[in-house]
């Protein structure tokens, strides 16, 4: 064997088997179709803290998952290493909203038919997936469960206030009670009946409260 059959080997012939051209337009079309997930999750976030990273890696998540699939696609010994190779990766990170998985997913699926050759797929799919987010995700709600804070002085104050949201709400549940000498605080999960919240100023000025506090529940505050 001498210098230059070294260099005659199948990973050289099969570089080629991906045009250059294959790979411009897919990853092209990865990088429009994630930048519109991030559009879409920007507009759909509902979360406490919104994190401008997190969008980004849907973007590099898109792109990165077509050029894995290509390569894939175009060698079966490759493929199988990459298998074996992935198997070992393990990602910590805790995912909070349990929509930020349904966005993986979406651009871990958009790459892999994107670099299948199934554009129309990708793209017509992406926009379905999409406006059916916008138009659920962020369709106001007056069912929208609250969390009420309330400090009172005593038994009686307590059952003024619990009749007060009965009749004003469509569900109250007392979540938890925490009492000692002189305050009562209570925390209730309510569902209102319309959108107006003035209510909670009704609360405040009740003989006996201290202070009426109103929190949007997203399944991050414990009570």
């Amino acid at each position: 064997m001498n210098f230059n059959d070294i260099f005659k080997s199948s990973f050289l012939e099969t570089m080629t088997s991906v045009s250059i051209l294959d790979m411009a337009i897919a990853l092209v079309l990865a990088f429009g179709l994630g930048l519109f997930i991030f559009l879409v999750y920007k507009k759909t976030f509902n979360g406490v803290m919104y994190s401008s990273s997190f969008g980004v890696t849907l973007i590099a998540l898109t792109m990165i998952t077509t050029v894995v699939i290509l390569a894939v696609t175009s060698n079966v010994v490759l493929s199988l290493g990459m298998v074996g190779a992935l198997s070992i990766v393990r990602f910590r990170t805790a995912i909070k909203e349990p929509l930020d998985i349904a966005f993986l997913f979406w651009s871990i699926g958009v790459g892999i038919v994107l670099a299948a050759g199934m554009i129309h797929l990708a793209v017509i799919g992406s926009v379905i997936i999409g406006v059916i987010l916008l138009v659920f995700v962020n369709k106001k709600s007056h069912t929208h469960p609250y969390i009420v804070v309330v400090r009172c002085e005593n038994h009686d104050a307590e059952a003024q206030v619990n009749k007060f949201l009965g009749e004003r709400t469509e569900r109250c549940v007392v979540k938890s009670k925490s009492a000692q000498k002189g305050e009562i605080e209570l925390n209730m999960e309510i569902r209102l009946k319309d959108d107006n919240t003035d209510f909670i100023n009704n609360i405040a000025d009740m003989n006996g409260v201290h202070s009426a506090v109103l929190v949007s529940y997203n399944g991050d505050y414990m009570g």
